[in-house]
């Protein structure tokens, strides 16, 4: 008897023991939280750029959602921006029956079941899906509060910031877009200024010579303290001269040849490639560590000047040269004639607007194709583009954020392979758990 009440002690205890276990594991799981994003691609999870965007919001962010009473609508906005939540404390999330404030929901625009209206320091954006990039897109539109306007020059053959052809702008003008950038381009033939509210005036490789009144309205825009990006190609001759000694650079004749690329399967020694080795310490390099692909790029020379601070941002490596002759056939290195690198392929250049007390930038870059719908997408093209862009603009806290980019959340298969996993899942794999099953009851029956 006294063994079995011991026993019966020792299992009550158990018991016990097993039902408080429980009950602090439930409560412990009210106080904290636990999430693990197995998916390989981290779908679940926020990225990086995402959570140094939400570091950048200072202030609270409300967040409206205009969705009918629709429980598991409703359920899915609340899953999709607790995401954001367990990292800023202070989104604030309210639901707004449309349906209810019709003359609210037209005055907003509001198109679809389920639109959230971010609002977060007096100014508001709109998101009409649960992507991620979407939200965070929206948030860094408002954390730049003021416009901030892209103008290129057009009239001369320049790249067109919203045309789909491959030496065009238009997928880097897309991303701009999204990160709060607008964009207008500019006749200065017509205009004869460039507006005052430009952040950045981008001259993207011109083909045919500016005229002598445009090249004196752009030395006037830089003369006043306006920012420049000037997106060069070899053997330009587009009457820039004056802006060039303005600026005090000089553009090198000839190619930058660079064999590196075979390495990487790339047969045309006239792309060049830049890698981390080869950034400078520049703010727009600080932390990027991405491959650049330049097409066809040339060098960019100093020349003494007491106004400007130039510093090199884009360097060629030690392997390169800026040949001079024709680019058919084997191309050789000419020790007498041509430079050997490294050679400059980006340039920035600061200075302090006494007047104003604003500080002045401009990038001028050798290659305009590296920001092409052709090349954009390659390695760091588009973020080294998000980058020169944000550094131009003043916006220094947004330059190291890089682009939400994911891996394929989408399984492609051929039709053999889906006919494969069909049959496998509809008849295999049935057939062989059913085999196994008789064969098991077979074989106790016969024992």
């Amino acid at each position: 008897m006294n063994r079995q009440s011991q026993l019966r002690l020792s299992s009550n205890i158990t018991i016990v023991l097993l039902l408080l276990l429980f009950s602090l594991s439930a409560w412990l799981s009210t106080r904290y939280f636990l999430e693990t994003d197995m998916t390989r691609s981290g779908r679940h999870t926020l990225s990086e750029a995402s959570l140094q965007i939400l570091s950048e919001a200072s202030k609270p962010i409300e967040i409206s959602a205009y969705a009918r009473r629709d429980s598991e609508l409703r359920d899915l906005i609340r899953k999709y921006v607790a995401k954001f939540q367990r990292h800023k404390s202070d989104i604030s999330l309210h639901f707004v029956n449309p349906d209810a404030v019709p003359d609210e929901t037209r005055r907003l625009g509001i198109k679809i079941n389920g639109e959230l209206v971010l609002r977060y320091d007096g100014q508001q954006e709109h998101v009409k899906t649960n992507s991620e990039q979407e939200f965070v897109d929206a948030l860094q539109r408002l954390l730049r509060k003021e416009e901030r306007w892209l103008a290129f020059l057009e009239g001369h053959g320049e790249r067109n910031p919203g045309g789909k052809s491959n030496h065009d702008l238009s997928e880097w003008v897309t991303q701009l877009r999204r990160h709060g950038f607008m964009h207008q381009a500019i006749n200065l033939v017509t205009t004869n200024i460039v507006p005052d509210n430009t952040s950045v005036l981008i001259i993207a490789s011109p083909l045919v010579a500016l005229l002598d009144g445009e090249i004196d309205i752009i030395a006037s825009y830089i003369e006043r303290g306006g920012n420049l990006l000037w997106l060069l190609d070899p053997g330009e001759e587009t009457g820039m001269n004056k802006i060039g000694k303005q600026l005090g650079i000089q553009i090198e004749r000839g190619v930058i040849i660079d064999s590196a690329g075979q390495l990487l399967g790339i047969n045309d020694p006239s792309i060049a490639l830049t890698t981390a080795q080869l950034y400078t310490e520049h703010p727009i390099t600080d932390d990027f560590d991405l491959t650049v692909f330049f097409p066809k790029a040339t060098a960019i020379g100093t020349t003494p000047n007491d106004h400007w601070h130039s510093r090199p941002v884009l360097l060629s490596g030690n392997h390169t040269w800026l040949e001079l002759g024709e680019l058919q056939g084997e191309v050789d290195f000419d020790s007498e004639q041509e430079k050997k690198g490294p050679l400059t392929i980006g340039l920035s250049l600061e200075r302090q607007i006494q007047k104003t007390g604003k500080q002045q930038r401009v990038m001028i870059v050798g290659d305009g194709d590296f920001l092409s719908n052709t090349y954009v997408g390659n390695s760091g093209n588009m973020e080294l583009g998000m980058r020169i862009i944000n550094w131009l603009s003043n916006d220094d806290r947004f330059i190291k954020i890089p682009q939400n980019t994911s891996e394929d959340s989408q399984l492609i298969m051929s039709q053999t392979t889906k006919l494969i996993f069909g049959l496998s899942f509809l008849f295999i794999l049935p057939a062989c758990f059913l085999s196994f099953g008789f064969f098991v009851w077979w074989r106790r029956k016969n024992l």
